[in-house]
């Protein structure tokens, strides 16, 4: 069953039923969505035992043509698709295919709180050569954060604090 989905169609953030993102992802997977749920390793209780986690819980990106998404929005676990009003809002391309090279890459990676602040910076080797985004300094680490601006939340990755430089001669990296 094919609904048409192509490239061409935009990303867009899917609200879902907390604890059910995986589910609903198979679910749009099966209905022919191009769907994208990225995830890190979490640490359980404490322990050295890790799960696979949502690196945005309740949230899941999906690719779809916003004019046909009757079949998208009744698929169980979808609360909404994020946008004004009644009017789904995509998300820039670029959040996303960074946010795939960061899962991609196998840096390690967690959930982190968007910011407003912070020197905003370039990643020169490595891995993740290229993207761009926001240095937060950390005690040992420096730590790379790839903000998804329409949910208000970001990922970070600790990097090598000599592997980024500022993107403006504003921006001042103090390790």
């Amino acid at each position: 069953m094919s609904l048409g989905v192509s490239h061409k169609n935009k990303w867009f953030a899917v609200q879902v039923m907390t604890r059910h993102e995986k589910a609903v992802a198979c679910l749009l997977r099966y209905k022919g969505y191009e769907e994208f749920l990225p995830t890190y390793q979490k640490k359980r209780n404490g322990h050295l035992a890790t799960e696979e986690s949502p690196l945005f819980p309740g949230y899941l990106f999906c690719r779809f043509d916003p004019e046909n998404r009757a079949p998208l929005v009744t698929t169980p676990g979808i609360l909404r698709v994020l946008g004004s009003g009644r009017e789904p809002i995509p998300l820039e391309e670029a959040e996303i295919q960074a946010i795939e090279r960061v899962v991609k890459s196998g840096c390690p990676r967690e959930p982190w709180t968007m910011m407003r602040t912070g020197s905003r910076v370039r990643i020169e080797r490595g891995p993740l050569a290229g993207l761009g985004g926001f240095f937060v300094a950390s005690k040992k680490f420096g730590r790379f954060v790839i903000a998804v601006t329409l949910l208000q939340r970001a990922v970070a990755v600790d990097i090598d604090i000599g592997s980024v430089t500022p993107v403006d001669s504003d921006s001042l990296i103090i390790g």
